[in-house]
């Protein structure tokens, strides 16, 4: 039996048959998800100038912050719900949703132009008021897709995703190819909205049974406010870097560091995503049984182990080779950036599971309270980094992450089961 082999039986031993399904399906729509997006890198690294790169990363924090606040807790209010309240619950979230995406699409087109003065960059202006047309479909199927996640169903939700994806980044791509600059981040998720509709109205049954209610609202920002902050926290974390370099820098040295980042990260992003997805349901799942529950969150840490550390080490000890053939020369200066985000994204999945863990039983303030303190720190450390342009960036990101987040994940764990104890 080889080490491969050797591996896998180890790891269908540890976990149960459900998370292994669940964290395998959502594990392959990441990886192709991922792979998708580096042959997308590749080839807009060719077409694309620094300039766009760096007008394409402000477009996309610009939608993540905007998302941010679509994470309202309410997909994770429907999974934690019991059955008999699950009826009503879900048409009141319907309207909700509904509420809270109009708002996006409007807010997000109000600061597209104060976004644009910052850099003297008025072409960004319509590309992020477009882009956010997709608000108004997503609403339509998002309690079908959250039923779906409830009900352990991951492999529609795989599927989906992995279709969604992969058309996207072709249009990404042929948009590149044909020379339409930032227009390549903004286009292809307006395009492929509407298919969501199709396909979860396709795989479930549920549809809105009342009118206009704001029954749950109340339960729902109760249980979601933690969370939301949370989300909002995590977001400004993963852009502070963003902030710092197009306010401090400029366009150009944004986009060497933005193409760093996503061709650092890539695929490592994957598995750190389809554990997030995967661990939350399973935890909640067996949290009334000690046992089962420490049971299943150990293993769950040991499989990220097995799993994240040896591929990150590869890709990282690669990047001087494969960056120039992939990508081209003119981004062998992103080596460094490249090589340093990468490697941040060891403890990443860890944290993770760990702020998985305190919601799970019930205590989102408390990661609430850790996203604060980490995310000041974060931001001292890119202030005092940016003074080496976007290489020193890149190290602070390594450094705040690997000091930062094994803490966090030590104290959640002990904080958690050494009280279950």
């Amino acid at each position: 039996m080889n080490v491969i082999q050797q591996i896998t039986v180890q790891i269908r031993k540890k976990l149960s048959n459900q998370f292994i399904r669940n964290l395998s399906w959502l594990g392959m729509a990441e990886i192709i998800y991922r792979v998708m997006r580096l042959v997308l890198v590749a080839i807009m690294a060719r077409y694309l100038t620094k300039y766009d790169y760096g007008l394409g990363a402000i477009l996309m924090t610009v939608r993540e912050f905007a998302l941010t606040f679509s994470n309202f807790g309410i997909g994770a209010k429907i999974i934690q719900t019991e059955e008999k309240e699950l009826k009503d619950l879900c048409n009141s979230a319907y309207w909700l949703n509904w509420l809270i995406f109009v708002c996006l699409f409007v807010i997000q087109c109000f600061i597209s132009y104060p976004v644009s003065l910052v850099k003297n960059t008025p072409e960004l202006i319509l590309p992020i008021c477009v882009s956010a047309i997709a608000y108004l479909i997503w609403p339509i199927s998002s309690i079908q897709k959250t039923l779906i996640q409830k009900e352990n169903r991951f492999k529609v939700i795989a599927l989906t995703d992995s279709f969604l994806f992969s058309l996207g980044s072709l249009l990404s791509a042929a948009f590149a190819v044909s020379g339409m600059g930032i227009w390549s981040f903004a286009l292809p998720s307006l395009i492929v909205a509407p298919l969501e509709i199709f396909i979860y109205y396709h795989y479930h049954h549920w549809r809105p049974t009342t009118g206009f209610t704001t029954k749950y609202w109340g339960e729902i920002w109760n249980f979601g406010r933690n969370i939301l902050g949370i989300g909002l926290l995590k977001t400004l974390r993963n852009n502070l870097d963003y902030l710092v370099i197009f306010t401090l820098l400029g366009v150009d040295e944004l986009g060497i560091y933005f193409f760093g980042f996503n061709a650092g990260l890539g695929i490592s992003l994957s598995i750190i995503n389809a554990v997030n997805s995967a661990i939350f349901p399973h935890l909640c799942s067996v949290r009334d049984n000690p046992q089962d529950f420490r049971k299943t969150y150990f293993n769950s840490l040991k499989i990220i182990a097995l799993v994240i550390i040896p591929f990150v080490l590869f890709q990282s000890s690669m990047a001087q080779f494969y960056v120039p053939i992939v990508f081209g020369k003119q981004w062998i200066p992103a080596i460094p950036v490249i090589i340093l985000v990468c490697l941040s994204a060891i403890p990443r999945p860890f944290a993770d599971a760990a702020s998985q863990l305190l919601v799970a039983v019930g205590k989102p303030h408390l990661d609430l309270v850790w996203n604060g303190i980490f995310t000041s720190v974060f931001a001292i450390a890119l202030v005092v980094g940016v003074n080496w342009k976007e290489i020193g960036v890149a190290a602070a990101v390594l450094i705040a992450h690997m000091i930062c987040l094994p803490l966090f994940s030590l104290w959640a764990t002990q904080h958690v089961f050494g009280k279950r104890k």
